[in-house]
Parts: structure tokens; C-alpha cells; sequence
């Protein structure tokens, strides 16, 4: 009897390695047939002019798909929605979180003639928090025709706060350059683990209970506060650029398999619990094949693991976040580059993750050993104004996808000025709500804009 059960437990393993292996024991048995019997040499001449089509096709076809999606781009009209927030803001972050899952998260399913043919893409929707000479607003930029669903959603959640639309403040600054007024310094952000780690978020810090007012502790008051303090001359401008999360990643042990961010992160979960658990196979081919598994997780992963399984549980959004400090050369002052480095601090934890900056107007990339010239800065600088003006990070130029730093080294980079490649990840609708909220009443910036009395409507009863 346990020698049958041995003999079906190997029969069995054959069985599973023919599944997983059969196209590279298919591929094995092709090139062995072709040396066997001296054929390599007729189908090398036969195959090399299908590969060149095959090769050539695949540059054509990119090259069609970006030049329609870049034509429909051109074709959508964004209009600056500026939302002056009601002077009494007595709701928790939830509500901003309830707002941008119901007005911002545009999933929908392209055609083929849609996506291939015309170039239709998601839309995307920039939130800005913009300090000018220290007066702070929040805007939001949309297409146009998402603006009354934007505003009777903003409604729905803040009755008294006030949507209109503005001019594009960024076109007050026309260049930087030595010949112009002005000068800056800006950067991007970026994760500091992989995406299944959450950034600590309003729930972290117990909003989401509604405490009193002077028990609040609101983690975006240190940025509303930093730029309330700049004085005449200086602006801040601080964009979080977010669109519906179709991010996809290959299945290990698959040719073609894929599998979305929230997948992605669960495999993140499965490695971290790894080590753990008491029945283990490799990880991110599954935990094991039989129901029987214990998993012990140690109290320093408790919140942790916690953590990364509540952040698949909300809606995702590919994210790019990007701060521009901006000032008359008068008034410039290169100090505030270490207070918007800083300006993301409370949202890190080290068991989970954080924000850091990279792609700053410094010309770290090119730089290698010497830092960059003065020029180099200026030049970058003006160079990120104009992606900070398109709301750049999604759906780029050709030129990005040419001439950027990941395929021209160091120091060729710096002599070309290759691009630097923005780079987005996953944020859930939590941590994007955390980002971008109204501060609450306890916090009394003189220079944040708020709609000074409540309007109501007028009695039913009056006389006509």
C-alpha cells in the first residue's frame, strides 16, 4: 500500500512538472530535431527576413498607437476647478475619500475601434494644493466634461463649499531662465518600498473616529502650514496626478499570464509571510496545494500584515505627485528645497512605507560625481514647469520614451539632457484622500481661503 501511495505521489509530480514545463520541453525537442538532422542553417535564411517584419511591425504599430492616443489627447479640454473649502469643515477625511471614488474613478472598457483606431484613453485628473505668495488654494483640473459630475459630487459632501472655475495659475510664470523674472526648484516623488506597503493614512491617525476638534492631530496641516508661511513673491505648487489603476504584471510560471496591482500585493503579503508559515512551496506560486496551513505571524508584522491586506481592499489609482517651488530671483531662497524634501515626513512609517523625492531639477542623474552646472539646474527647471503645466506623468511624448536617463547612461545623459522618466505607482483611494483633503477647523491659516459665512437657501414662506 505505501508503495502505491509513493509510486502515485511521483506519477503525480510528473504530471505537475510536464503542465508547467511542456513549451520548454516543446521548444527542447524542436531544436533538437533541427541539429539532429543538419536544418539549422535553410531555417535561419528562412526565419530571418519573418523576424525583420516582425520586428518592423511591432515599431510601426507603437509608433500608430502613440500618434492617435497623442491626437485624441489634444482633442480634450481640461478646464482648473479651484474649491474653496466652507470655513467650518467638521467631516473627516472619509468624505474627500467618498468623493474621489465617485467622481475621479473613470474605469471603462475601450473597444477595439476605440483604443486602436481612434486612441481613446482613460481620463486623468490632477488634485494641487498651490501656495501663491502665501495664499493657499486647492484646485482640481478635469476634462470638461467631468466637471458637473466634479462639482455636484463636491457638493454632496462639503453643501458649503464653492467650485469655480479659474485661470491656469501656472501661466503667471512664463520661463525660467537667466532673461526672466523667476527661478525655481521641483521634484517628484516616489515609493520607497513596493506598492503593497501602505503610506500611514488619515485612519492611522484616528480621523476617521471624528474626534473633537482640539484632539485632531491632521497630517496634511504641516504642508497647508509650510505654505501658508511663504511670503510675497514665493509660490508653492504641489500636484498629485491620478487616474484608474490598469497596472499588470507577469504571473511567474506563465508565458503570458497577468495580474493586476491588488494581485501583486498579495503575492508582496505572501513573501513577507513566508518564512511563517508551516507548509511552504516557492513563493508567489501560491501558499500550498492542500487545505492544511498554519500561518504564525510575529506581533512586529501584525499591523504590517494588517496594513497591506486593508490597502487591496479600496480602490487603486496609478499616482505621479510632483512639488515646484517657484520665486522671484529677489526673493528666492534655496532653503525651502530641504522643506519640501521634508514636506511628506508624516506619512512614512518604517515598517510600511514612505514617500522620497527623485527627479529633482538638481540634475542628480546627470551629475555622477560633479554636481550640475548652474545652467543645467535653471534649464531643468524650466523643463519640469512645462511637465508641471501638461500634468505630465501619464501618456508622454515620444521624446520621454526616446530620450530619457533609463536608456542613455550616465555620462551621456547629462550631455543630451536625456529626460527624467516619471514614474507612477499605485495608491489606494485612502492614502490619495489623506494627501489631498480640507484641514479641518482647528486649523486657523490666515492665508487658506475658505468661504467666510454659510449660505442657505431662503424660506419657503416668503411672499412672492
Amino acid at each position: 500500500m505505501a508503495d502505491k501511495e509513493k509510486s502515485k505521489g511521483f506519477l503525480d509530480n510528473i504530471e505537475d512538472g510536464l503542465k508547467e514545463y511542456w513549451a520548454w520541453i516543446l521548444a527542447a525537442l524542436i531544436l533538437w530535431f533541427i541539429f539532429a538532422f543538419n536544418l539549422q542553417y535553410g531555417l535561419i535564411r528562412a526565419i530571418l527576413p519573418i523576424i525583420g517584419v516582425i520586428i518592423l511591425g511591432r515599431i510601426a504599430w507603437a509608433m500608430w498607437l502613440h500618434y492617435i492616443q497623442q491626437d485624441f489627447i489634444s482633442g480634450i479640454d481640461f478646464v482648473l476647478l479651484e474649491i474653496v473649502p466652507p470655513r467650518e469643515v467638521l467631516r473627516s477625511p472619509k468624505a474627500m475619500e467618498l468623493f474621489i471614488t465617485n467622481a475621479l474613478y473613470h474605469f471603462s472598457y475601450k473597444g477595439g475601434k476605440e483604443e486602436y483606431w481612434q486612441g481613446a484613453v482613460w481620463f486623468w485628473f490632477s488634485l494641487e494644493i498651490v501656495s501663491l505668495d502665501g495664499q493657499v488654494h486647492f484646485y482640481i483640473r478635469t476634462p470638461t466634461r467631468i466637471r458637473s459630475l466634479i462639482e455636484t459630487q463636491m457638493y454632496a459632501q462639503y453643501p458649503q463649499a464653492q467650485v469655480k472655475a479659474v485661470e491656469d495659475y501656472t501661466l503667471g510664470v512664463d520661463e525660467i531662465s537667466p532673461k526672466s523674472a523667476w527661478n525655481a526648484w521641483g521634484c517628484e516623488f516616489k515609493l520607497l518600498k513596493p506598492e503593497a506597503y501602505p503610506l500611514k493614512t488619515y485612519v492611522d491617525y484616528e480621523l476617521d473616529k471624528n474626534p473633537k476638534e482640539e484632539f485632531k492631530v491632521d497630517p496634511i496641516s504641516p504642508l497647508v502650514e509650510f505654505f501658508g508661511s511663504l511670503q510675497k513673491g514665493e509660490q508653492a505648487w504641489m500636484q498629485i496626478v491620478i487616474t484608474p489603476s490598469k497596472k499588470t504584471y507577469h504571473t511567474k510560471g506563465t508565458w503570458f499570464g497577468k495580474h493586476d496591482w491588488a494581485a501583486e500585493a498579495r503575492d508582496e503579503w505572501y513573501k513577507l509571510l513566508y518564512p511563517f508559515t508551516s507548509q511552504r512551496e516557492e513563493p508567489g506560486q501560491g501558499l500550498v496545494k492542500s487545505a492544511r496551513i498554519e500561518v504564525r505571524v510575529p506581533p512586529y508584522l501584525d499591523r504590517i500584515s494588517k496594513a497591506m491586506i486593508a490597502k487591496v481592499s479600496k480602490l487603486g489609482f496609478d499616482t505621479g505627485i510632483r512639488i515646484f517651488y517657484v520665486a522671484k530671483k529677489e526673493v528666492y531662497t534655496v532653503n525651502r528645497r530641504k522643506d519640501i524634501r521634508l514636506i511628506f515626513r508624516q506619512y512614512e512609517s518604517p515598517d510600511c512605507n514612505g514617500l522620497d523625492r527623485h527627479n529633482s531639477t538638481q540634475g542628480d542623474a546627470y551629475s555622477g560625481v560633479f554636481p550640475a552646472s548652474a545652467e543645467t539646474v535653471m534649464f531643468l527647471a524650466n523643463r519640469m514647469l512645462n511637465e508641471y503645466r501638461e500634468r505630465a506623468f501619464f501618456h508622454l511624448p515620444l521624446r520621454h520614451e526616446l530620450f530619457n536617463v533609463h536608456k542613455i547612461p550616465w555620462p551621456l545623459s547629462g550631455f543630451v539632457r536625456a529626460y527624467f522618466h516619471p514614474v507612477n505607482f499605485v495608491l489606494n483611494v485612502e492614502e490619495i484622500a489623506t494627501l489631498w483633503h480640507f484641514p479641518g477647523q482647528i486649523m486657523r491659516v490666515p492665508t487658506l481661503e475658505r468661504i467666510e459665512s454659510k449660505e442657505a437657501s431662503p424660506p419657503t414662506n416668503l411672499p412672492v
